[in-house]
């Protein structure tokens, strides 16, 4: 048997992504609902692969993905992050914009194509914000945060009509968190960045 036979393609095209995601430290859910791998072949997989191997460890997080949305918007640098990757997430198709700047998601009639494209969308994100915290698992629930849950919801800002991320039950003041730096440093209000 050769890999490269045409029959086994699909499920390399399966192996290929489920080790990408591995690599990008996704829980066990995610590989699966992007691979259609079980649980346990994923954990087969990061046993063999991944687990004792010298170098650059890889993790595996157990329980729960987060879902909090805090982190997104607790100050400004971390609200132009998430706002950053969100128009990764756009660009890349896996989010779609309704009237309204409503989101939905897109792309997700091939598993397989949905999963390589967070994949990329990801690993630009970390090639524009290198420095960025922010993990897979919080792509992740940025993504479901915004198409599924809402609890996120995208503004344009009436200073500069940029795209922004917004918790869906904080007061918005329709402005970017570079507006609200700038308007806080003209105003001598640095650090605050709240007005």
């Amino acid at each position: 048997m050769r890999v490269t036979d045409d029959r086994y393609a699909g499920e390399r095209d399966q192996f290929d992504l489920a080790m990408r995601l591995i690599h990008h430290q996704a829980r066990t859910h995610i590989i699966t609902q992007c691979t259609g791998f079980s649980p346990d072949r994923v954990r087969k997989l990061y046993g063999t692969y991944f687990k004792g191997r010298r170098g650059r460890r890889v993790s595996r997080h157990r329980g729960k993905s987060p879902t909090s949305v805090e982190v997104f918007v607790k100050n400004p640098r971390c609200q132009a992050q998430a706002s950053l990757l969100a128009h990764v997430l756009i660009a890349w198709g896996l989010v779609r914009l309704r009237e309204g700047l409503a989101a939905e998601a897109g792309r997700r009639d091939d598993r397989l194509a949905f999963g390589r494209a967070f994949c990329e969308a990801y690993e630009e994100f970390r090639r524009l914000e290198p420095d960025s915290g922010l993990s897979f698992e919080q792509a992740w629930n940025l993504f479901t945060a915004l198409t599924q849950r809402r609890s996120l919801l995208l503004f344009d800002c009436e200073g500069c009509g940029t795209l922004y991320v917004q918790d869906a039950l904080a007061l918005d003041r329709r402005r970017c968190p570079a507006c609200r730096v700038v308007r806080c440093h003209r105003r001598g209000e640095i650090g605050t960045a709240d007005a």
